[in-house]
């Protein structure tokens, strides 16, 4: 009945038991302070049923911290590990766990971070600013949501049951075969992707038909905002890349259950293929983290320059181009496994004219900033931190874009810096110039500038001597991915890279302190006016937070800048807008029990309990039957009521 699950699944080393400890107390604290509270139906009601896309994207980030402090922890082992394990000492950690450690800080970083804060911020922020009430299908938002946390889940679960994978997040072939990798490693690795890739895929066609049908009247494509825009060419790169992840899975999961060869070499099968399909997913993927935090510098860079967006068409252009060119980018993964030197030739002129869209974005933030009036709060700070570390980044991706010079550096800790160079200083900034930046506008008051300030040293100090190091080794030859170094006078640069990880710590301290006192002083750091930072786009027409609603009466433009002509326009609007009757979609629990039975479902994969699987399976399909032969009647705001809550919110 349990199929392959024994005792021996929870057998771990004393570092895995306190992982799993942890895992487990933290858990139950919640479930115990949640219980004390009295608001499990507030909570049920409210957050996890919700089909309000601002509830939805708060989920998000909260689900994203949580496996970020998770993913913090993994780091902080593995530099750990690296800095004491050089000459004759072995380190702390075992070769089979460091492996694991490595293939679910990737996973979780990757997947459940980057993407989760992106989603998150997107859901916060896309129907606010093409004035939509919510997104297209509200249902389908939740449903992605909930395959989103089950995927995670896997992450979790496999700290206390069984193991993670070893064959890092890629999971090349043939080490993630059933033939090197018999137990549920893989396994894991396999469903956590598969399921959140689901939802990813669901969450990009609903957005798609969200910003083509759902924009307000006069906002043209043209006249959208560049956060927009850069959610929209996301959203295309996401429905084109993920089905490829979802069959090179699917494809793995076959060979590994059922015997299919498709990627196992000595029956005719071709592991080769594995690593084009997961590349020719994973390089369009760098770009679905990538591009949205461009989209959020092009809001914040001209509202604290007090200058429009320079360049704004040639920004439109120049994230179409680099959409196109991610998909015949993805062989410089592998330069030096065999393909010759006309396809290395190819790809590497490719590579490096992928560079030429992302410099022109660069030099339009730059030329909008060349005379404005500029103002150095937080989200700027970001910005700035963000030009200094991915131009970095960049100019170490050109050079790997050579294959001469990949071949030197191909596999090494040169590319690990590299990677993080542009993820930390691409995405995980951009991310937080957009939460300083957003912040206010749903919650109603500011982040404390001093703290946020000084979390923004500490990041970038911290990625400094954690990352720099890295690069002088992987050009001494130091391969990535090994928990071991034999060359002794190597640990000085592995001990900066480890004093370098404490202080990007100290500033996620500095971030949480910062959201505790800023909530402490929520009073003086109010926000009654609904734009804290004078604004462009309709977003900060709302209140702040946002009524359920979004928008009382939906609004007409004409302009990019549409919030910004509407402030300073010195024509008056004469007529006097009547309140009308508002109708929402309802909640529903549908999404949550078709997330939570794709988690069965996976498990009992995983595990060889088919009973198991039949029914989470039979179950997924009733809830999908049942919704759509549930009526679905809008929740009706009356006039009355709407005008109420507006005064309310707008004194």
């Amino acid at each position: 009945m349990l199929g392959r699950l024994t005792l021996e699944a929870f057998k771990h080393d004393w570092i895995e038991y306190l992982a799993g400890i942890s895992m487990v107390l933290g858990g139950l604290f919640i479930v115990i302070l949640i219980t004390y509270l009295g608001r499990w139906k507030w909570l049920w009601k409210e957050w996890i049923t919700s089909v309000d896309h601002k509830k939805i994207g708060i989920m998000y980030l909260i689900y994203s911290f949580l496996m970020l402090a998770k993913g913090l922890v993994d780091a902080a082992m593995m530099r750990a590990q690296q800095a004491v394990a050089v000459g004759e000492s072995m380190g702390y950690l075992t070769s089979e766990h460091y492996q694991q450690i490595f293939t679910a800080h990737g996973v979780t970083m990757i997947f459940f971070v980057a993407m989760g804060v992106m989603f998150g911020l997107i859901n916060l922020i896309l129907p606010l600013q093409i004035g939509a009430r919510d997104v297209a299908f509200p249902f389908l938002n939740n449903l992605s949501f909930w395959f989103f946390a089950s995927g995670g889940m896997f992450v979790i679960v496999s700290l206390v049951i069984g193991v993670y994978s070893g064959a890092g997040w890629s999971g090349y072939t043939p080490l993630s075969g059933i033939k090197y990798n018999p137990g549920v490693g893989v396994d894991y690795w396999l469903w956590s992707i598969q399921i959140s890739g689901v939802g990813t895929l669901l969450s990009g066609i609903n957005f798609i038909v969200t910003i083509l049908k759902m924009r307000c009247p006069g906002m043209t494509l043209m006249k959208m905002p560049i956060f927009v825009w850069a959610t929209f060419v996301t959203m295309i790169l996401v429905v084109f890349a993920f089905p490829i992840l979802n069959a090179a899975t699917a494809m793995l999961f076959t060979d590994r259950l059922f015997d299919t060869h498709i990627f196992t070499a000595e029956y005719g099968g071709n592991p080769m293929m594995y690593i084009n399909l997961f590349w020719a997913w994973g390089h369009p993927e760098v770009y679905i983290l990538i591009l949205p935090a461009f989209g959020i510098f092009s809001e914040i860079v001209p509202v604290f320059s007090h200058k429009k967006l320079f360049g704004y068409t040639s920004m439109v252009w120049a994230l179409v181009a680099i959409a196109f060119l991610s998909f015949i980018v993805w062989l410089h993964h592998f330069f030096t496994m065999g393909a010759g030197p006309n396809v290395n030739a190819f790809f590497g002129i490719m590579t490096m004219v992928i560079a030429v869209p992302t410099g022109v974005k660069i030099f339009n933030w730059i030329f909008t900033m060349f005379r404005g009036h500029l103002e150095l709060k937080t989200p700027m700070y970001w910005f700035l931190g963000f030009i200094f570390l991915f131009t970095i980044g960049g100019l170490s991706g050109v050079l790997m874009s050579i294959p001469a010079a990949d071949f030197q550096v191909h596999n090494s800790l040169f590319l690990i810096a590299h990677f993080h160079n542009v993820i930390i200083g691409g995405v995980v900034f951009g991310f937080f110039a957009g939460y300083t930046y957003w912040f206010p506008k749903f919650t109603g008051f500011k982040l404390n500038e001093t703290l946020g300030k000084y979390a923004f040293w500490c990041w970038v100090i911290g990625f400094l001597l954690a990352f720099m190091p890295l690069y002088l080794l992987g050009f001494m030859g130091a391969s990535r991915r090994l928990d071991h170094y034999d060359v002794a006078e190597w640990q000085p640069l592995f001990l900066v890279a480890g004093v370098g990880t404490l202080v990007i710590l100290a500033g996620v301290g500095f971030q949480v302190l910062q959201v505790l006192v800023s909530i402490k002083q929520r009073k003086e750091n109010r926000d009654t006016n609904g734009d804290p930072w004078n604004g462009r786009t309709l977003e900060w027409s709302t209140a702040s937070p946002p009524p359920f609603y979004n928008f009382a009466f939906v609004p007409e433009v004409h302009e990019r800048d549409a919030f910004w002509v509407m402030k300073h326009s010195k024509i008056k609007e004469k007529a006097i807008r009547k309140y009308e009757d508002i109708h929402m979609p309802k909640n529903t629990a549908m999404g949550f029990y078709i997330g939570f039975f794709s988690f069965l479902f996976g498990f009992g994969v995983i595990w060889a309990m088919y009973w198991l699987v039949a029914l989470s399976f039979i179950a997924m399909i009733a809830c999908v039957i049942l919704h759509l032969y549930q009526k679905h009647p809008d929740y009706h705001v009356p006039a009355d009521e709407v005008k109420m809550i507006e005064r309310k919110q707008n004194p």
